[in-house]
């Protein structure tokens, strides 16, 4: 049942994609490039494959695509980051110990962001799942927004380009693609909920020590 629902929504994603960018041309591209990187999960594995197939009908350029495709990406991930500034964070500060991160947690977020954040948001812009949120944390985080934008748009090129190619190589044929990215969106998932369930089982015995010290959250 569960994997049928996922193919009817990912169907309906794909016509949703298909029917924006041969309304919009390249604006369309970079809308739905920006919703895939507000956290929303709706594959560029389709749309910039799709684009990459119109280039091969005349309609589109391989630049112009790509382009548009890396402008999407910037736009949707400063959507993202800062939600993680003015939302994300005021929320993890207040009811963070009720998620089991602590303060300090915080903390070393915001150092690991100042050191790596820069190849953290460049190495995930070429990795599915993880470039659509990656966005939020730098956020919450408050990675230096240049350096954000700079990086976001460096290493979004690449994925657009490449993804583009494969659908102008397929033609018509470039929905093929679909199948394989959702098996290593699939993989990816996994390793996801198996870090998630890693950060739980290490933070869960000093819950109880979090909640005496920091006490019900004030309204």
């Amino acid at each position: 049942m569960l994997i049928l629902w996922l193919e009817q929504l990912i169907t309906e994603l794909t016509q949703f994609i298909i029917a924006t960018i041969s309304k919009f041309g390249y604006a369309g591209i970079l809308l739905t490039m920006a919703i895939e990187s507000a956290c929303i999960p709706l594959p560029s594995e389709i749309i910039m494959p799709f684009s990459g197939y119109l280039t091969s009908t005349g309609r589109f350029s391989m630049l112009g695509v790509t382009l548009a495709g890396a402008i999407g990406n910037v736009v949707g991930s400063l959507g993202a980051y800062y939600v993680g500034i003015w939302g994300g964070r005021p929320f993890v500060e207040r009811y963070g110990p009720y998620l089991l991160i602590s303060r300090k947690d915080l903390d070393l977020a915001d150092r690991w962001f100042a050191r790596y954040g820069e190849a953290a948001v460049l190495l995930s812009r070429l990795l599915p799942v993880v470039r659509t949120f990656i966005s939020l944390p730098a956020g919450v985080a408050r990675m230096n927004v240049t350096r954000f934008v700079v990086f976001t748009f460096v290493g979004a090129l690449p994925w657009c380009y490449a993804l583009a190619y494969l659908g102008l190589k397929l033609g018509e044929r470039w929905d093929q693609l679909r199948e394989h990215f959702h098996r290593i969106d699939g993989v990816i998932g996994l390793l996801l909920l198996l870090v998630l369930a890693y950060f739980v089982w290490s933070h869960w015995p000093r819950r109880r020590r979090v909640d005496l010290e920091s006490g019900p959250p004030s309204c």
